[in-house]
């Protein structure tokens, strides 16, 4: 799931975070939710952006489709358990082109955006308990109008993060939204993904993940789901590259995606 062009936030929101950071993290390198589907149950210390550059392949009843987006993520720590968060796929160019006639259709403009609150519920520790976060937004029709959905979507999730020995990590992320039709009928939709990292060696990390980032009727979009794949490796304490690979394992997902990606943390 996963910019939308909101970062007109509030001065005073700013300073009150600025002021505020959840925690001195003297020592903790950076945590980011890029570049897997799994969010993570974590809250930053202060303000986080992380943004990246992702192009999505299709090819699939008669069309073929290319699809670059911006995705960027401002995340700002409001105390040691509340994160406000600030989400959209950014500026989006979109490219289809029909298999059979060569016909092609070509959009340009800002996808909507989101607004959300992460609430941790439970720190996670050595003896097995997990890091557990409650993850609460609402995706608003604020984009261009090729791009715009219909209404208020809100979205719920919870994450569940374990470490696991020999550097390995589990995520798991169940979640429930509401989203409408083009004609305006609402719907309720579902996800849930997993995810198996691994700090493979000094500030690298891997992982492998299989997500239903949609699970729906077909005559609402169906199941899309994929394999994900990528590694992240962090610069310095506060700054982390990313790349990742996700392959569409149904009929309704895209057939592959890459994308790549920075964080800094401030």
């Amino acid at each position: 799931m996963s910019p939308r062009s909101p970062f007109a936030l509030p001065l005073r929101v700013l300073a009150l975070a600025a002021l505020g950071p959840a925690r001195a993290h003297a020592g903790e390198e950076i945590n980011t939710d890029r570049p897997d589907f799994v969010e993570s149950s974590e809250i930053v210390p202060h303000v986080q952006i992380e943004a990246g550059f992702e192009n999505t392949l299709d090819k699939r009843d008669g069309r073929q489709t290319r699809t670059l987006t911006t995705p960027t993520l401002l995340r700002i720590g409001l105390s040691q358990v509340f994160e406000l968060r600030l989400e959209s796929d950014g500026f989006t160019d979109a490219t289809a082109t029909d298999a059979a006639g060569g016909q092609r259709v070509h959009e340009q403009g800002l996808s909507d955006a989101a607004v959300g609150l992460k609430w941790r519920v439970l720190e996670g520790d050595e003896a097995g308990r997990p890091s557990v976060a409650w993850l609460a937004d609402v995706e608003m029709p604020s984009g261009t109008t090729a791009f715009r959905g219909r209404g208020w979507r809100p979205l719920l999730r919870l994450v569940s993060e374990w470490d696991l020995p020999h550097e390995f990590t589990l995520g798991v992320m169940p979640g429930i939204g509401l989203d409408r039709t083009d004609a305006g009928a609402e719907f309720a939709d579902g996800l849930f993904a997993v995810t198996l990292g691994n700090g493979f060696a000094p500030r690298w990390d891997a992982f492998v993940e299989v997500a239903a980032q949609q699970i729906a009727a077909r005559r609402h979009g169906g199941n899309v789901v994929t394999f994900d794949t990528g590694v992240a490796r962090r610069v310095t304490a506060d700054i982390q590259l990313d790349a990742a690979l996700f392959v569409g394992l149904t009929h309704e997902a895209p057939a592959l995606s890459w994308g790549l990606g920075a964080s800094w943390r401030f």
